[in-house]
């Protein structure tokens, strides 16, 4: 299976990921698809790859559909390793202005402090296409 590697920086969110990631529905989906309980909060990371983009991304790629309740977005989501061996995974908000090179990394734990990273910080991201 072939790989995609993603290089980028760690860069600080507005706190929304950690909001999304906390409600039930979006738990229990996440767990589900990925078998994990997802930490509160995602890493950001802004991608420094020059010709990125998530649409060429998502053709490549299996992704998984988190389905919304009430009012909420979509979301999808792709397994992923961050730093070649942390299980993480990427997820996607479907939603409108949605920033073409941000990354936003879901995991088991929290990726910023097991790894002591901060903003600025050089990480990559392997993905297994499809």
């Amino acid at each position: 299976m072939k790989i995609l590697r993603i290089q980028g920086k760690v860069v600080s969110g507005s706190g929304e990921g950690k909001r999304f990631t906390e409600l039930a529905w979006v738990k229990k989906q996440i767990t589900e698809k990925l078998d994990f309980i997802p930490y509160p909060g995602t890493l950001n990371i802004k991608v420094t790859e020059p010709n990125f983009s998530l649409k060429n991304l998502s053709e490549k790629t299996k992704w998984m559909e988190i389905s919304p309740a009430n009012d909420f977005c979509r979301g999808r989501l792709v397994k992923a390793r961050f730093m070649n061996n942390l299980e993480c995974a990427i997820i996607i908000p479907e939603v409108k202005k949605y920033p073409k090179d941000i990354i936003e990394l879901i995991a088991p734990i929290n990726l910023r402090e097991k790894l002591k990273l901060e903003d600025g910080d050089v990480v990559e991201l392997g993905i297994m296409l499809s």
